[in-house]
């Protein structure tokens, strides 16, 4: 099984590096544009120079296995309007789109689960229509409009949290906090309407269950049965929802962290492309590819972990 899914992880990894390299490659343009200076345009010389030191020239193929062969080493290649190495520049900015993910998934599970698990207890109730409704409308605002929301009212109005920039952890814990609040919180809304609905649709089903109606007949209460008894055999979906969106959220943050400017991977991400910095686009994609297929293999291994019938299985 571990196997399978080791092949499974390297060929996704494989097909996303060579479609993205393919879909880089058929943009409009020629990336060797933005290294030109205007004032050597027409120097043919100098342009034949700097393709050839870029590798431009090469047939795509044989530009992909070039770039494959340093990847596998590690080395992603160095932005070609900066100079300055893909990997370098990934790590450096990871742990700041990582804690923003982070934040974001935790504010969502502090608030779904027990909404999630009042609206199974409260089934076909004004309690759980309620927090139904509720979910249906945050699923339909956009994070950006919930970021500008925000952005108004704790930072213009109140003026409680900055609208814009980063603070890292390192240089002041109260600033990271401060900075981290409003755009996670951006991104929780969406996730915690998606989260509440899973853990609802799982508890009710869970609490059908003849284990927890002999629970019920010892007298047990009914907090500790819901969350002693019934909300770990209920969490298998909402584990595998939550590690699929930590992958997406890494990736899927260029329209939070342009909106609050905040340096992070999906910033620089999108300054690529309208840069046409190829390998910058190459690596950062790559890395996300990898970051999601490895989550996904830690959620099955977390699956077997939280539920033994499927180790039993396995």
């Amino acid at each position: 099984m571990l196997a399978a899914r080791l092949v499974r992880l390297v060929a996704t990894i494989l097909v996303v590096s060579f479609v993205t390299f393919m879909m880089v490659n058929l943009l409009p343009g020629d990336p060797i544009n933005a290294l030109v200076p205007p004032e050597a345009q027409n120097n043919q010389e100098f342009v034949e120079q700097l393709r050839e030191e870029f590798g431009l020239n090469d047939p795509m193929m044989v530009r992909y296995a070039n770039w494959l062969g340093d990847a596998v080493t590690g080395d992603l290649g160095k932005s070609v309007i900066t100079s300055q190495p893909v990997a370098g520049e990934i790590w450096r900015r990871l742990p700041i789109t990582a804690e923003l993910a982070l934040v974001a998934i935790g504010f969502s599970l502090f608030i779904a689960i027990p909404l999630g698990t009042l609206s199974a207890y409260k089934q076909g109730k004004r309690v759980d229509q309620s927090i139904s409704a509720a979910a249906q409308v945050s699923l339909s605002i956009p994070n950006f409009v919930l970021g500008l929301l925000l952005i108004y009212v704790f930072a213009m109005r109140l003026q409680w949290l900055p609208a814009t920039g980063w603070t890292r952890l390192t240089e002041s814990v109260s600033g990271n906090i401060k900075s981290v609040i409003l755009p996670a919180l951006s991104l929780a809304l969406a996730e915690v309407a998606v989260y509440t609905r899973v853990v609802r649709s799982d508890m009710i089903s869970t609490l059908q269950e003849d284990y927890i109606l002999s629970a019920r007949a010892k007298g047990l209460k009914d907090r500790f049965i819901l969350f002693r008894h019934a909300l770990r055999p209920s969490s298998l979906t909402l584990i595998t929802v939550v590690g699929l969106n930590v992958g997406a959220l890494i990736g899927g943050t260029v329209v939070i962290e342009t909106l609050f400017a905040i340096p992070g991977l999906g910033k620089r991400l999108l300054d690529a492309v309208f840069q046409r910095d190829f390998l910058m686009i190459q690596g950062i994609t790559v890395f996300v590819a990898v970051v999601y297929v490895t989550i996904n293999t830690l959620v099955d291994i977390i699956y077997m972990l939280v539920d033994p019938r499927i180790r039993k299985k396995v």
